[in-house]
């Protein structure tokens, strides 16, 4: 059973372990920061969002209180009832057990019941499989699809847009 709660500075020491590659760094950040990450970098992320009174940075915890899990909320339109989701990463050593699922349902849950949004949307890149999978899973839907719209060294990679549309 997970638990969310706002991203605090003492939890940036788990997220910087959580990247072991530049590849999978680059999945997650899509180049908004830079790898390898650090401290300053996570510190002016925070600052960021701190400053924007329609973004929140949440951390999930497992049942010990150990972060295991991290994810954005930002661009909240309340007039459209909207929200996007964004740098969401679960911890290398604990994936494969759900988390990535829970964690996003609740996600799910503190938009739309907190919230009162109707519409939860992220984008994925195309070589996430895992990722994308585990979104459709808990009923998110492929919006839009856009071909080798991401350069990564010499590659291209695909993005998915996703929603989540409470009825």
């Amino acid at each position: 059973m997970l638990r969310l709660r706002p991203f605090k500075i003492c939890d940036a020491p788990y997220l910087l372990q959580w990247f072991q590659d530049e590849k999978s760094f680059t999945m997650w950040s899509a180049n908004k920061l830079t790898y390898p990450l650090t401290m300053e970098q996570l510190i002016e992320y925070k600052n960021r969002f701190d400053e924007d009174p329609n973004a929140w940075i949440f951390v999930a915890l497992d049942e010990d209180g150990t972060p295991v899990g991290h994810f954005s909320m930002r661009n909240a339109d309340y007039k459209k009832r909207s929200i996007h989701l964004g740098f969401i990463v679960v911890d290398t050593t604990c994936r494969g057990k759900g988390y990535g699922k829970e964690m996003v349902s609740l996600a799910i849950q503190y938009a739309t019941e907190i919230l009162k949004m109707t519409r939860v949307t992220l984008g994925v890149f195309g070589n996430n499989e895992a990722a994308h999978n585990c979104y459709k899973s808990i009923g998110m839907i492929d919006e839009e699809f856009h071909p080798a719209f991401f350069d990564y060294k010499d590659e291209k990679w695909d993005l998915y847009d996703m929603a989540y549309i409470k009825e």
